[in-house]
């Protein structure tokens, strides 16, 4: 595909590209730009105080790059927001945002909410758990929306070696990705291909762009964003940095089940929506998962049911907050 080929040289691009923080912030400037960054979190107390530090320190301190860095949380029972408030991140609970909607539990709640409370005309996300944290996780990926107008939505890629036992081992990771998210793209939206690691959880994101798409609570999140920005914006739309590396805790086969079991029906959702997929019933939302214990083989029922919050530009506390006045079906 020439189109997609052409979209990886134009639009892939590596952090060092952008190691000159000084000119990055003239920029950002010069264009007028507030920038916001979102850490969502649920008890990740061992991690959340070096984000917070490396991220406003180098990024708020001593390149003002940054306006804002928020901490998100789901209702941590642990120190994560103390943590974070200390370490001089603002800390919101999630419950506590648009109090008068009722609130539902995942982390695209808190990434939908992060709309309405933080300021930024860009919004960056990062996910707190992350190892070997660094600034290029966030200058990485706000520098293609800075330089480049038409650029609207700016994913994250890397390679993903595993942390388990507190050993680093090597490993292509994105497992959910290849088996599942990519074989579905290559189906129905071959252009998505071209996105490296599509369940990153570090993007950045225009406003303009965030605030006019639903939001899945929970799993498909991230591939209900690229399909959406995709059907509205097209490829162009898209950019993807390199960040190198990514370290993080692995997670067992059974949890990436679920997670797959969500992103699929929001994926299903959105290709009825589109006329891709016809003649398909409404789905079951029980996953089943088969577990032996000793000689006994028995099954684990588990319903995931993939809600989704609506544009919050059809929010009226969204639209007064932010004098929006523009058509909210536009």
């Amino acid at each position: 595909m020439k189109k997609l080929d052409q979209w990886i040289n134009n639009n892939t691009y590596h952090h060092c590209q952008f190691w000159d923080l000084k000119k990055l912030v003239e920029a950002k400037e010069k264009n007028e730009l507030t920038i916001s960054l979102c850490l969502p979190t649920l008890n990740e107390e061992k991690t959340i105080g070096k984000e917070v530090v490396i991220f406003k320190s180098e990024l708020v301190d001593r390149y003002p790059l940054l306006d804002e860095i928020a901490v998100i949380d789901s209702g941590s029972d642990d120190n994560t927001r103390e943590v974070a408030s200390n370490f001089g991140a603002d800390v919101y609970l999630a419950d506590e945002i648009l109090p008068h909607i009722k609130s539902k539990k995942g982390k695209g709640e808190n990434l939908w909410k992060a709309i309405y409370q933080l300021k930024g005309d860009i919004i960056v996300y990062v996910d707190a758990d992350i190892s070997n944290i660094h600034p290029r996780f966030v200058y990485g990926l706000v520098a293609p929306l800075i330089y480049r107008e038409k650029i609207k939505y700016v994913k994250a890629f890397y390679d993903r070696p595993l942390a388990v036992s507190g050993n680093v081992r090597a490993s292509g990771g994105g497992r959910v990705t290849e088996i599942l998210i990519r074989p579905l793209f290559s189906l129905y939206f071959p252009e998505l291909t071209g996105i490296i690691q599509p369940l990153s959880g570090e993007y950045a994101v225009r406003r303009e762009v965030l605030e006019h798409i639903n939001f899945p609570i929970g799993y498909g999140v991230e591939t209900s964003h690229l399909i959406d920005v995709y059907t509205k914006y097209g490829l162009e739309a898209f950019a993807q940095t390199d960040l190198d590396q990514r370290v993080h805790e692995n997670k067992p086969t059974q949890a990436l089940g679920k997670m797959a079991f969500g992103i699929l029906q929001t994926f299903i959702k959105r290709a009825k929506h589109l006329g891709i997929i016809e003649k398909i019933d409404d789905f079951q939302t029980v996953l089943r998962q088969t577990q032996a214990k000793d000689k006994v083989y028995e099954q684990a029922e588990l319903e995931i049911v993939e809600e989704e919050r609506p544009p919050m530009i059809e929010i009226d506390a969204y639209r007064e907050k932010f004098n929006r006045t523009s058509d909210i079906h536009e």
